[in-house]
């Protein structure tokens, strides 16, 4: 297959790239600069309009349109506008791409965020009865509830034709060992001792290993019947401070440190980020994944940690060698 990554230089793309390229695919990373090196073939594009790259997109097979500005950032007037434009941007850009193309892609799948469900302890929220958030939190949740459903609105509001199937991926958190990740950085913790709840540690975290990440792109695009918005995530989201108590268990250490809030909006400014990534109680389950069949090789996050604290040490030691 022919498979095109919009925005896919980054950790989540360069996981996707490895992995399809191991299956022999070809593989064309969209980026607005270009690599040095990195797996697949890099072609520049603006991620705003329509330009020369539109080429690639004839006769291939899969789109998956990963661009945006991250949101590990303070929420700033610029970097709001930076956020929401990114995507919405890059949708409508691939949505016209895809429609003037006289083979279009056969399917078309897009980033989006678990984070457009309500916060919530009651009860999880699959893609049937889950509740899409609203007046949740304070601002900044409000914000990145307003940026998920401006996402979805665009996506779907985007016309390609009846060649072109459409699936919106609701991604939770993918932990992987690679540096520079959200498990890397949650590790780091841990290891300095500073890993304990987060708050009162009531907060649901909704994750996913990024072996099944990997494996239900896959299955989605192999589904040829399989269309709309699907959740990416683990079957098991558990509470805050359960999820780092395990963290630090396979990791081998039972010291961590909890951080009250207002230790965590404090660190929050230090960090230039938001204590929405943390405090937002994300209890998301995959119940379309699992309707159809999908088998999580990690659904558990006593097994996924466990393997993922060994994958880092293992990064770690051949990157020293």
């Amino acid at each position: 297959m022919k498979i095109i990554l919009p925005g896919g230089s980054g950790q989540i793309g360069t996981l996707l790239a490895r992995a399809f390229l191991r299956a022999a695919h070809e593989v064309v990373v969209l980026s607005r600069k270009p690599r040095a090196a990195g797996p697949g073939r890099t072609v520049l594009w603006g991620g705003k309009t329509c330009g020369d790259w539109t080429v690639e997109l004839e006769g291939a097979d899969v789109v998956l349109n990963l661009a945006g500005r991250s949101v590990n950032c303070r929420y700033s007037r610029t970097n709001r506008n930076e956020i929401m434009n990114s995507r919405i941007d890059s949708v409508r850009a691939v949505g016209k791409g895809i429609a003037a193309a006289a083979r279009p892609p056969r399917i078309w799948l897009q980033a989006g965020t678990a984070t457009i469900y309500s916060h919530r302890y009651d009860a999880p929220n699959d893609e049937f009865e889950g509740k899409i958030g609203g007046d949740d939190g304070d601002d900044s949740w409000r914000f990145s509830i307003k940026v998920a459903k401006a996402w979805e609105e665009t996506f779907a509001n985007c016309h390609t034709g009846v060649g072109t199937r459409k699936i919106m991926l609701r991604s939770a958190m993918v932990m992987s060992a690679e540096p520079g990740g959200v498990f890397d950085v949650l590790l780091r913790l841990v290891r300095f001792g500073l890993g304990g709840k987060a708050g009162d540690g009531r907060q649901y975290v909704s994750w996913i290993h990024e072996a099944d990440f990997v494996a239900a792109i896959n299955h989605l695009i192999q589904r040829d019947s399989f269309e709309g918005s699907v959740n990416l995530c683990s079957p098991q989201p558990l509470p805050n401070a359960d999820f780092m108590r395990i963290l630090r268990e396979s990791w081998g250490t039972r010291i961590g440190m909890p951080a009250s809030r207002l230790m965590l909006e404090l660190g929050a400014i230090f960090l230039r980020t938001e204590t929405e990534l943390i405090l937002k109680s994300r209890r998301v389950v995959p119940r379309r994944l699992m309707d159809d069949g999908f088998d999580f090789s990690f659904p558990r996050w006593e097994e996924a940690a466990e393997d993922l604290c060994a994958r880092w040490l293992k990064l770690r030691f051949q990157n020293r060698r």
